[in-house]
Protein backbone atom coordinates (compact mmCIF):
# COMPACT_ATOMS: atom_id res chain seq x y z
CA UNK A 1 0.00 0.00 0.00
CA UNK A 2 1.24 3.68 -0.95
CA UNK A 3 0.30 6.47 1.27
CA UNK A 4 1.07 10.13 2.09
CA UNK A 5 1.02 11.28 5.67
CA UNK A 6 0.01 14.87 6.14
CA UNK A 7 0.44 16.43 9.94
CA UNK A 8 -1.85 19.40 10.50
CA UNK A 9 -3.94 18.11 7.62
CA UNK A 10 -7.27 19.67 9.10
CA UNK A 11 -6.72 23.42 8.09
CA UNK A 12 -4.11 26.17 6.36
CA UNK A 13 -1.14 24.74 4.78
CA UNK A 14 -1.18 20.93 5.81
CA UNK A 15 -5.39 20.93 4.35
CA UNK A 16 -3.88 22.46 0.91
CA UNK A 17 -1.40 20.10 0.88
CA UNK A 18 -4.10 16.95 1.25
CA UNK A 19 -5.91 18.33 -1.59
CA UNK A 20 -2.78 19.40 -3.60
CA UNK A 21 -1.27 15.59 -3.41
CA UNK A 22 -4.49 13.89 -4.75
CA UNK A 23 -3.54 15.12 -8.09
CA UNK A 24 0.36 15.40 -7.97
CA UNK A 25 0.73 11.62 -6.79
CA UNK A 26 -2.07 9.52 -8.75
CA UNK A 27 -0.80 6.02 -7.53
CA UNK A 28 -1.12 6.35 -3.59
CA UNK A 29 -3.99 4.56 -1.98
CA UNK A 30 -4.59 6.93 1.07
CA UNK A 31 -3.81 9.58 2.41
CA UNK A 32 -2.96 9.65 6.41
CA UNK A 33 -4.51 12.96 7.54
CA UNK A 34 -3.24 13.56 11.43
CA UNK A 35 -5.15 16.49 13.53
CA UNK A 36 -6.59 17.21 16.14
CA UNK A 37 -10.06 18.20 14.45
CA UNK A 38 -12.24 15.17 13.42
CA UNK A 39 -14.86 16.69 12.05
CA UNK A 40 -12.65 18.82 10.01
CA UNK A 41 -11.03 15.70 8.26
CA UNK A 42 -14.50 14.07 8.16
CA UNK A 43 -15.82 16.99 5.96
CA UNK A 44 -12.40 16.89 3.83
CA UNK A 45 -13.06 13.40 3.00
CA UNK A 46 -16.11 14.45 1.35
CA UNK A 47 -14.44 16.67 -1.03
CA UNK A 48 -11.75 13.94 -1.99
CA UNK A 49 -11.81 10.98 -4.25
CA UNK A 50 -9.19 9.32 -2.52
CA UNK A 51 -9.15 7.27 0.64
CA UNK A 52 -8.09 9.42 3.80
CA UNK A 53 -7.15 7.65 6.85
CA UNK A 54 -8.51 9.82 9.48
CA UNK A 55 -6.23 9.97 12.73
CA UNK A 56 -7.05 12.26 15.53
CA UNK A 57 -3.57 12.48 17.06
CA UNK A 58 -2.74 15.52 19.40
CA UNK A 59 0.85 15.54 18.27
CA UNK A 60 1.63 17.53 21.81
CA UNK A 61 1.01 14.50 23.63
CA UNK A 62 3.75 11.47 23.55
CA UNK A 63 1.01 8.58 23.19
CA UNK A 64 0.34 10.00 19.99
CA UNK A 65 3.72 9.00 18.64
CA UNK A 66 3.62 6.17 19.84
CA UNK A 67 -0.32 5.11 18.43
CA UNK A 68 1.39 6.16 14.97
CA UNK A 69 4.24 3.81 15.06
CA UNK A 70 2.32 1.01 15.93
CA UNK A 71 -0.05 1.64 12.91
CA UNK A 72 2.79 2.00 10.77
CA UNK A 73 4.17 -1.08 12.65
CA UNK A 74 0.78 -2.78 11.59
CA UNK A 75 0.32 -1.54 7.97
CA UNK A 76 3.70 -1.50 7.11
CA UNK A 77 2.92 0.90 4.31
CA UNK A 78 5.12 2.44 1.67
CA UNK A 79 5.47 5.76 2.11
CA UNK A 80 5.69 7.99 -0.71
CA UNK A 81 5.67 11.61 1.16
CA UNK A 82 5.65 12.64 4.76
CA UNK A 83 4.25 16.47 4.92
CA UNK A 84 5.35 17.88 8.02
CA UNK A 85 2.74 20.56 8.35
CA UNK A 86 1.43 20.98 11.74
CA UNK A 87 2.55 23.97 13.99
CA UNK A 88 1.96 27.14 15.79
CA UNK A 89 3.54 30.41 16.98
CA UNK A 90 2.35 33.09 19.38
CA UNK A 91 3.81 36.59 19.20
CA UNK A 92 5.14 38.38 21.98
CA UNK A 93 8.07 38.86 24.04
CA UNK A 94 9.23 35.58 25.47
CA UNK A 95 9.03 36.90 29.14
CA UNK A 96 5.34 37.93 28.31
CA UNK A 97 4.37 34.36 26.65
CA UNK A 98 2.68 31.40 28.67
CA UNK A 99 4.45 28.81 29.72
CA UNK A 100 1.88 26.33 28.21
CA UNK A 101 2.39 28.23 24.91
CA UNK A 102 6.24 28.25 24.72
CA UNK A 103 6.51 24.29 25.48
CA UNK A 104 3.46 23.25 23.44
CA UNK A 105 5.56 25.64 20.45
CA UNK A 106 8.63 23.57 21.15
CA UNK A 107 6.65 20.30 21.59
CA UNK A 108 5.17 20.61 18.28
CA UNK A 109 7.54 22.68 16.26
CA UNK A 110 10.14 20.38 16.77
CA UNK A 111 9.74 17.65 19.01
CA UNK A 112 6.95 16.02 17.34
CA UNK A 113 8.48 16.67 14.17
CA UNK A 114 11.55 15.02 14.61
CA UNK A 115 9.83 11.87 16.08
CA UNK A 116 7.32 11.72 13.18
CA UNK A 117 10.36 12.19 10.93
CA UNK A 118 12.09 9.16 12.83
CA UNK A 119 9.41 6.70 12.95
CA UNK A 120 8.58 6.94 9.48
CA UNK A 121 11.70 6.95 7.20
CA UNK A 122 11.98 2.94 7.96
CA UNK A 123 8.95 3.06 5.61
CA UNK A 124 10.24 5.16 2.99
CA UNK A 125 12.35 3.84 -0.01
CA UNK A 126 14.01 5.53 -3.27
CA UNK A 127 11.52 8.58 -4.68
CA UNK A 128 10.28 9.19 -1.30
CA UNK A 129 9.85 12.67 -0.21
CA UNK A 130 10.03 14.13 2.94
CA UNK A 131 8.16 18.16 3.19
CA UNK A 132 8.88 19.96 5.93
CA UNK A 133 7.12 23.62 7.08
CA UNK A 134 9.93 25.79 8.46
CA UNK A 135 9.30 29.67 8.29
CA UNK A 136 11.00 32.52 6.49
CA UNK A 137 11.20 33.38 10.41
CA UNK A 138 14.01 30.27 10.70
CA UNK A 139 16.36 32.63 8.71
CA UNK A 140 17.38 34.91 11.84
CA UNK A 141 16.14 35.53 15.35
CA UNK A 142 13.38 37.84 15.56
CA UNK A 143 12.43 39.99 18.97
CA UNK A 144 8.75 38.97 19.74
CA UNK A 145 8.44 36.12 18.08
CA UNK A 146 11.46 34.28 20.38
CA UNK A 147 10.21 30.98 20.71
CA UNK A 148 8.65 30.04 17.06
CA UNK A 149 11.53 31.66 14.85
CA UNK A 150 14.10 29.30 16.96
CA UNK A 151 12.15 26.41 16.83
CA UNK A 152 11.68 26.89 12.92
CA UNK A 153 15.69 27.52 12.90
CA UNK A 154 15.65 23.97 14.38
CA UNK A 155 13.34 22.67 11.57
CA UNK A 156 15.11 24.51 8.57
CA UNK A 157 18.46 23.41 10.30
CA UNK A 158 17.14 19.51 11.41
CA UNK A 159 15.92 19.40 7.49
CA UNK A 160 18.81 20.11 5.47
CA UNK A 161 21.60 17.66 7.59
CA UNK A 162 19.11 15.39 7.14
CA UNK A 163 18.55 15.59 3.24
CA UNK A 164 22.42 15.04 3.19
CA UNK A 165 22.23 11.81 5.71
CA UNK A 166 19.50 10.18 3.24
CA UNK A 167 20.42 11.68 -0.21
CA UNK A 168 22.40 7.89 -0.70
CA UNK A 169 18.71 6.02 0.10
CA UNK A 170 17.19 8.18 -2.64
CA UNK A 171 15.19 10.13 -0.23
CA UNK A 172 14.55 13.24 -1.11
CA UNK A 173 13.91 16.09 1.87
CA UNK A 174 12.62 19.78 1.18
CA UNK A 175 12.50 22.44 3.76
CA UNK A 176 9.70 25.24 2.79
CA UNK A 177 10.33 28.65 3.94
CA UNK A 178 7.12 30.73 3.45
CA UNK A 179 6.76 33.92 5.07
CA UNK A 180 3.35 35.06 5.72
CA UNK A 181 0.39 33.26 4.47
CA UNK A 182 -3.26 33.60 4.58
CA UNK A 183 -4.47 31.14 7.13
CA UNK A 184 -5.57 30.71 10.50
CA UNK A 185 -1.98 30.54 11.96
CA UNK A 186 -2.69 34.47 12.29
CA UNK A 187 -5.82 34.15 14.30
CA UNK A 188 -3.68 32.25 17.13
CA UNK A 189 -0.34 34.02 16.41
CA UNK A 190 -1.54 37.54 16.89
CA UNK A 191 -4.50 36.93 19.95
CA UNK A 192 -2.41 38.32 22.59
CA UNK A 193 0.15 40.20 20.46
CA UNK A 194 -1.00 42.51 16.90
CA UNK A 195 1.67 41.61 14.15
CA UNK A 196 3.13 44.69 11.97
CA UNK A 197 0.85 46.24 9.15
CA UNK A 198 3.36 45.43 6.91
CA UNK A 199 3.02 41.64 7.18
CA UNK A 200 -0.77 42.35 5.72
CA UNK A 201 0.97 43.61 2.56
CA UNK A 202 2.85 40.08 1.97
CA UNK A 203 0.39 37.42 2.73
CA UNK A 204 0.47 34.77 0.37
CA UNK A 205 -1.75 32.37 -1.05
CA UNK A 206 -1.31 28.98 0.47
CA UNK A 207 -2.51 27.41 -2.68
CA UNK A 208 0.62 29.17 -4.57
CA UNK A 209 2.39 28.10 -1.40
CA UNK A 210 1.84 24.74 -1.97
CA UNK A 211 2.18 24.42 -5.49
CA UNK A 212 5.66 25.36 -5.15
CA UNK A 213 6.70 23.64 -2.83
CA UNK A 214 5.53 20.07 -4.14
CA UNK A 215 7.14 21.30 -7.41
CA UNK A 216 10.27 21.92 -5.76
CA UNK A 217 9.99 18.53 -4.13
CA UNK A 218 9.84 16.94 -7.63
CA UNK A 219 12.88 19.28 -8.47
CA UNK A 220 14.82 18.00 -5.42
CA UNK A 221 15.56 21.02 -4.39
CA UNK A 222 17.07 21.68 -0.74
CA UNK A 223 14.36 24.41 0.41
CA UNK A 224 11.21 26.13 -0.88
CA UNK A 225 10.97 29.98 -0.80
CA UNK A 226 7.47 31.23 -2.37
CA UNK A 227 8.25 34.99 -4.03
CA UNK A 228 10.54 37.45 -4.20
CA UNK A 229 10.49 39.18 -1.27
CA UNK A 230 10.98 36.10 0.96
CA UNK A 231 14.01 35.05 -1.39
CA UNK A 232 15.42 38.76 -1.00
CA UNK A 233 14.87 37.99 2.95
CA UNK A 234 16.98 34.55 3.15
CA UNK A 235 19.84 36.64 1.02
CA UNK A 236 19.81 39.40 3.48
CA UNK A 237 19.66 37.11 6.24
CA UNK A 238 23.20 35.31 5.16
CA UNK A 239 24.57 38.69 3.63
CA UNK A 240 23.85 41.06 7.19
CA UNK A 241 25.02 40.73 10.77
CA UNK A 242 22.69 38.78 12.38
CA UNK A 243 22.83 41.74 15.70
CA UNK A 244 21.82 44.63 13.16
CA UNK A 245 19.58 42.72 11.75
CA UNK A 246 17.46 42.18 15.14
CA UNK A 247 18.26 45.60 16.25
CA UNK A 248 16.40 46.85 13.59
CA UNK A 249 13.58 44.03 13.81
CA UNK A 250 13.26 44.63 17.39
CA UNK A 251 12.99 48.60 16.85
CA UNK A 252 10.77 48.71 13.67
CA UNK A 253 8.62 45.63 13.33
CA UNK A 254 7.96 44.11 16.22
Amino acid sequence: MQIAIVTGASSGIGKEFVFQLTKAYRNLDEIWVIARREERLVELQKKLPLKLRILTYDLTEEGSITALKELLAEEKPQIKVLVNSSGFGKRGYFEENSYEDIKGMIDLNCRSLTEITYVCIPYMSKGSRIIQLASSAAFMPQPNFAVYSASKSFVFSFSRALRRELSGKGIYVTTVCPGPVRTEFFGIADSECPRPMFKDAFMADPVKVVSKAIRDSHKKKEYSIYGGVMKAFYVLSKAAPHRVLIFFADKFFS
